[in-house]
């Protein structure tokens, strides 16, 4: 079975945001709603400092509070390659994932139920990367089985220095970025 990740080289990212109008437009993401998002931050003290570009979204992670707090079993684990899914019939918009998610990745859909990032699963399904991945224009993002030691995702991870989001979380994330 595939434990699917995300990685995302630092170093390439420019902060275009064209990963965020592919996903609005793939998944029919409500105007002033986002599932991914840019951060752009300063690490470092003056004179050594360095700026991160990350695109960001839900960690998919391998120990989601979302998950664990949701009353109705709404926010799962999908069987294919562990990807956390929200489930829009059965969701009753109490916010506990909201509130559970260090990520701030999720938020309620105007229709009533939480959404975030799903790694396009409907694509990913069909042996495609998730919209994403395909419209970066300067290739820095990888997605693949983290499991695979063959796959591009772990190769990278096995040849970088990376670090994830809020590793003192205990979540696990799932989206890792190059340095």
């Amino acid at each position: 079975m595939a434990r699917f990740g995300m990685v995302i080289d630092t170093k390439k990212c420019v902060g275009c945001m064209d990963c965020v109008v592919a996903c609005k437009t793939e998944n029919n993401v409500p105007e002033g709603f986002n599932r991914d998002w840019i951060v752009q931050e300063v690490i470092g003290k003056y004179p050594d400092l360095h700026m991160e570009i990350r695109s960001e979204r839900c960690n998919h992670c391998d120990n989601p509070p979302c998950v664990s707090c949701c009353p109705t079993g709404a926010s799962h684990v999908h069987d294919l390659g562990g990807v956390v899914l929200v489930n829009h019939k059965e969701c009753i918009s109490c916010k506990a994932c909201l509130a559970s998610c260090p990520y701030d990745a999720r938020f309620i859909h105007p229709d009533g139920y939480a959404d975030k990032c799903t790694l396009c699963i409907h694509r990913v399904e069909k042996g495609m990367n998730p919209a994403c991945v395909d419209v970066c224009p300067t290739h820095c993002m990888y997605f693949g089985d983290l499991d695979d030691p063959n796959s591009e995702v772990s190769k990278l991870l096995k040849s970088r220095k990376h670090h994830t989001n809020i590793p003192a979380a205990g979540t696990k994330p799932q989206i890792f970025y190059l340095m």
